[in-house]
């Protein structure tokens, strides 16, 4: 867990760094739709960040579980905003890596979902006792 937190923390810190960065620092020499998805790429970091804060401190998960949510958001983060990062910040090709905005995405849905099924059956074995 407290790995997790690390982690996070350190993405957080990131997702600043990057934001402030580009909004200061480059906006003369990147156009404003190349600012507008890096801004994408560090909400998203920001939105995710905060989810892997809440599953590693809400007390109801096992550590399992939090692992394992942890690392689906931790992936979507690295493969979703690190792509857009690639293209926008050292001119990789959007050629070259194209399916990994999708593929980080696919992966913050599928933790999102996880979550969702997990409150789910929660409520509904609550309502049936």
């Amino acid at each position: 867990m407290n790995k997790n937190l690390s982690i996070a923390c350190f993405l957080g810190c990131l997702a600043v760094v990057i934001g402030a960065f580009t909004t200061h620092s480059l906006k003369e020499s990147l156009t404003q739709s190349a600012i507008e998805s890096i801004q994408t790429a560090v909400k998203y970091q920001f939105y995710h960040v905060f989810a892997v804060l809440f599953v590693n401190l809400y007390a109801g998960f096992s550590n399992r579980l939090r692992n394992r949510l942890s690392f689906l958001f931790f992936l979507g983060i690295l493969l979703f905003s690190g792509s857009i990062y690639l293209i926008y910040l050292l001119n990789v090709s959007p050629k070259l890596i194209w399916f990994v905005t999708p593929l980080g995405g696919v992966f913050f849905i599928v933790g999102w979902l996880w979550l969702f099924v997990y409150f789910l059956l929660k409520t509904v074995k609550k309502q049936t006792n």
